[in-house]
């Protein structure tokens, strides 16, 4: 890498005597010690793996597949322009570029360049990844440009005209840091960062917003809002639409539990609404996603439910909330796009696209059901939500390439204006969705996607992938990845529907949380049973994969039940949960899984943590553990310490550690080809 990391991202090493792991020293994310090891374990483990068969086939076949131009490119739309972040074969680091709506349309559009971060990258000797751009409305000339070391989270942000491609000089310059700024006016920003010691949560998140008037030194910014350092954070966000502006802090508590202020001339006033509730304002609306039931009046909305009032009123005193959706068993909502005089509904109905549109006519809400593919993943998007009431579709499922369709409301006519090719050949292949149940009855969905007329005799290879976390769903979608490297070789991908993430509301989640975090786990071991039990695939030809919350349930899932499995693949994995609070943005999953320094937390989450509960005598499955140096989310140090206790104990493990990445693969398009064509060749080669 080609600049030290921040002290704040290393773990001291001498604190191994006190904590009596002997592996604690990997916990320092850049020592000469910790990445000798790191060198150590991709030396053995690299040329292993691409000696699987056929693996410099489908390395190239993967690159040819993330460098495709036949990719959608995803735009935002700001003024006449829509932009687009583009990396290919050619552009390993990225451009950043735009075209006009109808250019968009054409097959081959005539992009204009706008930045172009390899050339950046050169220049400054910098390994920089974009991490997206704020601008200045109305007339977005003037953007915020978020840049990152390596894919890490933490961001550099610098101000640049998009109009003349160049660096504002003497513009808004902010050091590397996690957080947000936001535009006030073209002179003034709100922004939440590392303003030096004191200034972070346990978490590692600002705690503090600023005022900053360009042209003054950033030490005289005044503080607007300030949180408890053992709060997970806060954030700014300004929301602008013609005529009006709204200024809104978000004071994440912890995960869950969040206060929420708006600016009202000089005061932020803070909303007097659940604090579990997700809060938006858009139309002149206050809108409030529900977590669980509230009575704000004469009347209790259900959890799940999204309802809305008048924002002035509201913060007048007025408590009269009109309903938008509320949930039915199985049927949640996922999320809503806001345009210019609608809210599109997102809802996941048996895990299945449903999309709804809501428009506030004389008072009331008005709600049509809008026309869409059956057994079909739906996105919705505004394509302007300042000037438009037409939205973006984007419908996908596992076997039918992605399309992007414009939609206009009150109408179920669209123009299909992208669409992906067939990454991979789909003939012959089918999608079906089964029920297993859990230890305690639930039944827990999943899809199965395969050869059709294959024997059901146990003998397909097949991946189970999992997640269940974070309220976070699960939903049928193209990947030519799986297609090319998997499914065209005959195996079988599994997609599991677990507690703990979003796919039936709120209570899908809650009842996974901290103590009944064990369900997760049970969910995905009652699923591979009944794989086997189905004779869709067997012990002997079944691999679990999964990645952060993910890598932590397959970890916990191949240390309870070693001998459900053959092969696992876990990706920036959690791993040592005694210590995940004191690692980078640990603190700030509390509230999901439980503090482990309480006994009584670490009662419940010891007899599931995988890197506490490997045992030498045990026979695990081939276990290959991957992560990045960058990561500053999830402590690499997860996977290096349960790597190092396999080896110790005498297991079959591998480990790949990609230099940079962030929380993922990589940052380029190549290094993301190499770790897939990595992963998928080592579940063929267990597998088959």
């Amino acid at each position: 890498m080609n600049r030290a990391i921040p002290a704040a991202f290393l773990m001291a090493a001498s604190l191994a005597q006190a904590q009596e792991d002997p592996y604690l020293w990997l916990e320092d994310v850049a020592g000469d010690r910790s990445m000798a090891w790191v060198r150590e374990q991709n030396a053995a483990a690299q040329p292993m793996l691409e000696a699987s068969p056929g693996f410099k086939d489908q390395h190239a076949r993967l690159l040819g597949i993330f460098t495709s131009s036949e990719r959608i490119p995803a735009v935002t739309k700001r003024g006449k322009w829509l932009y687009n972040f583009w990396q290919d074969a050619a552009n390993p680091r990225g451009i950043l570029r735009r075209a006009t709506l109808d250019e968009y349309r054409k097959k081959e559009p005539a992009w204009e360049m706008v930045l172009d971060l390899g050339k950046l990258s050169t220049a400054e000797g910098e390994n920089w990844a974009f991490k997206g751009m704020a601008c200045l409305y109305p007339e977005y000339r003037r953007c915020l440009v978020s840049l990152s070391r390596g894919g890490a989270d933490a961001v550099e942000v610098r101000e640049f005209d998009v109009e003349s491609k160049q660096w504002v000089k003497d513009g808004f310059r902010l050091d590397e840091s996690k957080g947000d700024a936001a535009w006030r006016d073209a002179d003034t920003l709100y922004i939440a960062r590392d303003f030096g010691a004191g200034t972070l949560t346990t978490s590692g998140y600002p705690r503090i917003v600023k005022e900053w008037k360009r042209g003054t030194p950033l030490a005289n910014a005044k503080t607007v809002f300030e949180g408890e350092a053992g709060d997970v954070g806060a954030e700014i966000a300004v929301v602008n639409e013609p005529g009006r502006s709204y200024e809104v802090i978000h004071r994440t508590i912890k995960y869950y539990d969040e206060q929420v202020f708006i600016r009202s001339g000089d005061q932020w006033k803070r909303f007097e609404v659940q604090r579990d509730a997700s809060v938006h304002v858009a139309q002149g609306q206050l809108l409030v996603t529900l977590r669980s039931d509230w009575k704000p009046a004469d009347r209790t909305f259900k959890a799940g439910s999204l309802i809305a009032t008048d924002l002035d009123r509201f913060v007048a005193g007025n408590r009269d909330f009109a309903v938008i959706f509320e949930p039915r068993a199985r049927v949640s909502l996922q999320g809503f796009a806001v345009t210019r005089n609608l809210l599109v509904l997102d809802v996941l109905d048996h895990v299945n696209g449903r999309v709804v549109e809501a428009r506030l006519e004389a008072g009331a809400w008005k709600l049509r059901d809008v026309a869409v593919p059956p057994a079909a993943s739906i996105g919705v998007d505004a394509f302007d939500r300042n000037e438009s009431d037409d939205y973006w579709l984007t419908v996908t499922s596992f076997l039918t390439p992605t399309t992007l369709q414009l939609a206009s409301a009150g109408s179920d006519a669209r123009e299909s204006v992208k669409s992906l090719p067939a990454f991979f050949d789909a003939k012959d292949l089918e999608t079906t969705q089964y029920e297993a149940t859990a230890a305690d009855g639930t039944r827990i969905p999943y899809f199965v996607v395969m050869r059709s007329g294959a024997k059901l005799d146990g003998s397909t290879p097949a991946i189970l992938y999992g997640y269940g976390g974070f309220e976070i769903s699960m939903t049928p979608s193209y990947s030519g990845t799986i297609g090319a490297a998997w499914l065209e070789r005959g195996g079988a991908w599994i997609l599991a529907n677990l507690r703990g993430g979003g796919e039936f509301g709120p209570e899908w989640h809650r009842t996974a949380l901290r103590e009944g975090r064990q369900k997760t786990h049970g969910d995905f071991i009652a699923v591979a049973e009944d794989v086997d039990k189905r004779g869709i695939s067997s012990p002997r030809h079944l691999g679990i994969y999964g990645g952060s919350q993910g890598g932590l349930l397959v970890s916990a899932a191949f240390t309870q039940r070693p001998e459900l499995f053959h092969a696992v693949v876990a990706a920036v994995p959690l791993a040592d949960m005694k210590r995940y609070h004191k690692l980078l943005a640990g603190a700030s999953w509390m509230a999901e899984y439980g503090n482990p320094d309480e006994p009584a937390d670490w009662a419940f989450i010891s007899k599931y943590s995988p890197y506490q509960n490997l045992r030498k005598e045990a026979k695990y499955p081939r276990v290959f553990f991957t992560s990045t140096t960058r990561d500053d989310r999830v402590h690499p140090g997860h996977a290096r310490k349960m790597v190092a206790r396999m080896k110790e104990q005498g297991h079959d493990v591998l480990y790949f550690e990609n230099t940079e990445g962030g929380h993922g693969a990589g940052v380029t398009p190549a290094q993301h080809a190499y770790v897939a064509a990595l992963t998928y060749g080592f579940f063929w080669n267990e597998l088959r």
